[in-house]
């Protein structure tokens, strides 16, 4: 394909901007509640716990300390003590939703309590699940009816970003490692760029801009929605030496990484390797879009005053796009530009295998998904809907988020993925998996991005050991409430 002119970049970028103005304006969740007035007494009747109990959970996170508000419990005990019906906590990134995030805070500190609204930047989920949820625990193992009934009836909703969703989810399924069940229902406010997971379940692609009155509306659905099953996967990575620069929330380093023995790598292993791990609910790409993922989200920190909110936020991602290469792919002079095939292999296990097969990589793909939700990039489906017959003769099965496999899929150069994007044609269709292995060496690559739900990063490769990935599903399922 001819590359592209100036004059043509500028021209993908200003439809791209208008698709996602307009599909941020029609993705708008809280249709099934138009017109329906939500008393705000009776809600926050609902919600609200009591304040001995607010305040003992506040304590034991702001102390590090299961016991540190003991002192809150009465003597006499809580028989008498009314019980809310579907009590619930919310975790909110201030950074995410440009200027709402704030506002919004206050907004349901009103309508719920201080103690029940907690701002990331000040509680982290994991302190709350290992502090907060233990105190409830505790106090229930003692004889607190209140505290039993709480501790089975929580909800958690969630206002931020995919990448904001994704890191209470991992932190939360910490509950079904120990044991501590039942694992807290999470609801979702869409603060962030591409929503996906809201949209996965009936949230919406981006909050109302009537919010003032459509936040009633999303906690009376988030204490009363149903239950939704979401598989996730386990991520682990082993590379030689070296180390991930800043690397997001859903990515960890680990002393131990554990990959599957059945597959021998065939090649020497250094004396030094770094390991790293993580969890992803939508999914994982290697490849040009996380390149674009990764130079958008340091844009944005460098420049804060972009960050506007989700349509301005499509919007410069859709120009910066235009800018990195994608389009403009002179692949003969810089290898940087050339397809995966060059630094990549990929195994996977099919559905109900245990043996490893090697999948080979097309060569025109440059970018590569393995995608277990409906929704990637804004509510796109770049597996699209198969037919029936189209499956059998390829081998796949309906996609669900709930099955154990996911979808793996390719982009090409820029224009292909721009016509996956809206929806004209679908992705290249590679495999479904229920486990994947990646090894990656860099022969004239000196690096590659990766990307989890929206969370980028930089992975520095060698040309003369490989990076091995593995992805499995992790055997317990988180619970989604479903807002439709």
């Amino acid at each position: 394909m001819d590359s592209p002119s100036a004059e043509g970049e500028s021209s993908t970028a200003l439809i791209a901007a208008r698709s996602c103005m307009m599909d941020s304006i029609r993705s708008l969740g809280l249709s099934g509640l138009a017109g329906v007035k939500i008393d705000k007494e009776e809600l926050t009747r609902r919600l609200l716990m009591p304040q001995y109990l607010r305040l003992a959970m506040l304590d034991s996170i702001r102390k590090q300390d299961v016991d540190g508000g003991d002192h809150h419990f009465p003597l006499s005990g809580s028989d008498d003590v009314p019980c809310p019906e579907s009590p619930m906590v919310v975790f909110i990134n201030p950074r995410s939703g440009g200027r709402i995030g704030p506002v919004l805070k206050e907004r349901l500190q009103e309508l719920i309590s201080e103690e029940q609204v907690f701002d990331l930047q000040d509680v982290k989920p994991h302190e709350f699940v290992k502090y907060g949820l233990a105190c409830l625990e505790k106090w229930a193992n003692n004889g607190d009816f209140c505290a039993k009934e709480i501790r089975q009836n929580i909800r958690i909703l969630v206002a931020g970003g995919d990448g904001t969703v994704g890191w209470v989810l991992g932190c939360l399924g910490e509950l079904n490692e120990t044991g501590r069940e039942p694992v807290p229902p999470v609801a979702i406010v869409p603060l962030g760029t591409g929503n996906d997971l809201s949209r996965s379940f009936g949230w919406g692609g981006s909050f109302p801009f009537s919010w003032k009155s459509g936040i009633k509306k999303t906690l009376h659905r988030a204490a009363s929605g149903p239950i939704s099953y979401l598989d996730s996967w386990h991520f682990v990575m082993q590379m030689p030496g070296g180390e991930v620069d800043d690397p997001p929330h859903s990515l960890h380093a680990t002393e131990v990484c554990c990959l599957e023995k059945t597959l021998e790598v065939d090649e020497d292993v250094p004396d030094e390797v770094n390991g790293y791990e993580g969890v992803f609910y939508n999914y994982f790409s290697i490849g040009m879009d996380a390149q674009v993922a990764y130079g958008f989200h340091h844009l944005r920190n460098d420049k804060p005053f972009l960050a506007q909110g989700p349509i301005t936020n499509k919007i410069i991602y859709s120009g910066y796009s235009c800018t990195q290469g994608w389009f403009l792919t002179p692949c003969a002079g810089d290898p940087g530009l050339r397809g995966l095939k060059n630094i990549l292999r990929m195994y996977i296990k099919r559905d109900n295998c245990s043996e490893w097969e090697r999948v080979p990589i097309p060569k025109s793909v440059r970018a590569i998904i393995a995608l277990n939700l409906h929704n990637y990039g804004s509510g796109r489906n770049p597996w699209g809907d198969l037919k029936a017959e189209y499956l059998e003769k390829k081998g796949f099965v309906e996609a669900r988020a709930d099955d154990g496999i996911v979808e793996i899929l390719g982009l090409k150069q820029g224009w292909h993925a721009s016509f996956v994007m809206v929806e004209l044609i679908s992705a290249k269709h590679i495999a479904q998996a229920s486990s994947v292995r990646l090894e990656i060496r860099g022969g004239e690559w000196k690096d590659v991005f990766m990307q989890m739900d929206g969370e980028p990063w930089k992975l520095p490769i060698s040309k003369d050991y490989s990076t091995l990935v593995e992805i499995k599903r992790v055997p317990f399922h988180s619970l989604m409430v479903n807002g439709e």
